[in-house]
């Protein structure tokens, strides 16, 4: 099964990193406060960097990395940089969860 790992930016333009198996409806989840606590206090926005994972391992990993070793600067080099691929995954993703 995929899991995603997924960066939101919110309403304060903080950023928010996490992984789940449905990107769109944890996403759903954060806007509703029923996900994090962090996106209780910060609103999301929307969903700025998405990567898929074959396994949870592997997503977990990623995440740990880029919330424990990265700084905004290049968190937000990471977004910038995959912005198109980003699309492509959140428009294949839309296209299932219709």
């Amino acid at each position: 099964m995929k899991f995603y790992l997924y960066i939101l930016q919110t309403l304060d333009d903080t950023l928010y990193c996490g992984i789940a198996k449905d990107v769109l409806a944890r996403f759903e989840a954060h806007k509703n406060k029923k996900g994090a606590k962090y996106t209780i206090s910060h609103k999301p926005k929307e969903i700025v960097y998405v990567e898929e994972f074959e396994d949870k391992s592997s997503a977990l990993k990623e995440e740990y990395r880029i919330k424990k070793t990265l700084s905004r600067e290049q968190k937000l080099d990471i977004i910038n940089k995959n912005k198109e691929k980003t699309k492509e995954i959140l428009n294949s993703l839309e296209k299932n969860f219709l």
